[in-house]
């Protein structure tokens, strides 16, 4: 593979080297770029400054220290703080190009542990040349996702306010069920969703040949390892004994459901020191909820959860249903 360095590719420059505490943050503002790891690398959205030109939309932001060589491809026009180069392509590059130029320079990471800084070292950085790009990366599609942020419901998200909840026992609103315990050496390879006692991957640990032994459209909760992570199942699958099942004695959709995920999270603090949440204990716990006339009111947690960003994604044909 061609490789050159990347102001054969790129002008480096720094960008405008602001503090984000001299500058006013407003909500519909200009993005400001730090060298944080996430949201793309924006902190921030600030008032427009009259005597400073902010940086044009599609260049691609490196963080030179903090995060080290974090690199996003800025999609709208913006100012940045300090130790952020800013690279602007010297020939046409698709979109689709600079994100994986993005990527190339974000794998050099390890060069820069304990604290080293890359400002004098980013344009000697070596990236693949432009006639090496994989034809895969040509074929893909950036703009897949552009809607995803949107809600599913255009009505204002209701105030959370919990003055008015009340306490209901979790045994009032679920069937607490336990999972079983599967050893490694009797699992098979297949298609069952294996909920473990972990904090990630919506529980999956794998999948398996085992027929499923719990329902889909109910609630898992760790009450052992990651105690209280909780996620909703949308499909039937297999739980393991660390694991407790909610089945609804009401309606459950994803929506309600991941209401309760939320609140049941909640209650992580109660369960340091390896105390567990064995299903005596689940029942007979407190959770509080919005209501009306005494009962909980689900409309109001459907209605919530449809108004919030990117609640699209949670329609039937969304990867929850997948």
């Amino acid at each position: 593979m061609k490789l050159v360095k990347i102001t054969d590719i790129f002008d480096v420059k720094y960008g405008n080297s602001l503090e984000l505490n001299r500058l006013t943050t407003i909500s519909d503002g200009i993005n400001f770029v730090s060298r944080t790891s996430k949201n793309n690398g924006v902190s921030a959205r600030v008032l427009r400054i009259d005597s400073v030109s902010p940086s044009p939309a599609g260049t691609i932001t490196v963080s030179l220290g903090g995060s080290v060589l974090e690199a996003f491809l800025q999609p709208e026009e913006f100012y940045s703080g300090y130790h952020i180069h800013c690279l602007t392509p010297k020939c046409s590059l698709a979109d689709e190009e600079k994100l994986f130029y993005c990527a190339c320079i974000t794998a050099n990471q390890y060069r820069y542990n304990y604290g080293r800084q890359a400002n004098k070292t980013l344009s000697d950085l070596l990236i693949p040349a432009k006639s090496e790009i994989p034809i895969w990366v040509k074929q893909s599609d950036t703009h897949r996702y552009d809607q995803v942020k949107r809600p599913l419901s255009n009505k204002i998200t209701p105030s959370l306010e919990t003055k008015n909840w009340q306490w209901y026992q979790m045994q009032q609103l679920f069937d607490i069920k336990k999972g079983r315990r599967l050893t490694k050496a009797d699992m098979t390879q297949g298609n069952t969703p294996f909920v473990g006692s972990i904090d990630s991957n919506n529980g999956y640990r794998e999948y398996i040949g085992q027929e499923p032994i719990h329902k889909g459209n109910t609630i898992t909760v760790n009450y052992n390892g990651s105690v209280a992570e909780a996620f909703y199942q949308p499909k039937p699958f297999w739980a393991s004994d660390d694991v407790n099942v909610l089945y609804p004695k009401f309606v459950l959709n994803q929506y309600i459901a991941l209401f309760f995920v939320t609140l049941i999270k909640l209650e992580k603090y109660r369960f340091n020191y390896g105390r567990k949440w064995h299903t005596e204990r689940m029942n007979i716990s407190e959770i509080k909820l919005p209501s009306k006339n005494n009962q909980p009111d689900f409309d109001f947690m459907e209605n919530y959860i449809k108004s919030l960003p990117y609640s699209s994604s949670l329609s039937d044909n969304s990867i929850l249903s997948e």
